[in-house]
């Protein structure tokens, strides 16, 4: 099925088919090559979610849950996938070619957000 006929279909049927972009990024050097892209790395991320077009990004760990071994998701807002792909190819880790990435459309339909503020703590809890 053609992604516009599923995205169609979802919201006929009430769901939100809020479609976001994942980059898949795993590491191309070195270990050292990472670590020596990674302010750029960040400033970029915070540039992109000041400018809201970073939604959530994050290392992830391997199949056991237990070791960090260099792959990372980011999930990008933009108004295509060419444009999220842009992104992502900008992202001074991947310029660099310390990390490569594969991008997927993604389609939120269901699921939920808590947001707790707490004016007089100062503080604020996402689960």
């Amino acid at each position: 099925m053609q992604w516009a006929d599923y995205k169609q279909q979802a919201k006929s049927r009430g769901a939100l088919a809020l479609e976001l972009y994942v980059a898949q990024s795993t590491p191309a050097m070195a270990p050292e090559d990472v670590k020596a892209a990674l302010p750029d790395h960040l400033a970029y991320q915070a540039q992109l979610e000041a400018q809201g077009a970073l939604a959530f990004a994050g290392p992830m760990s391997d199949e056991t849950g237990d070791l960090m071994q260099g792959m990372g998701l980011i999930i990008y807002r933009a108004d295509s996938l060419d444009a999220a792909r842009a992104l992502a190819a900008a992202d001074p880790m991947h310029s660099s070619g310390a990390r490569t990435f594969t991008m997927r459309r993604w389609m939120i339909n269901e699921g939920s957000v808590t947001i707790s503020v707490g004016l007089s703590t100062n503080s604020v809890d996402l689960s």
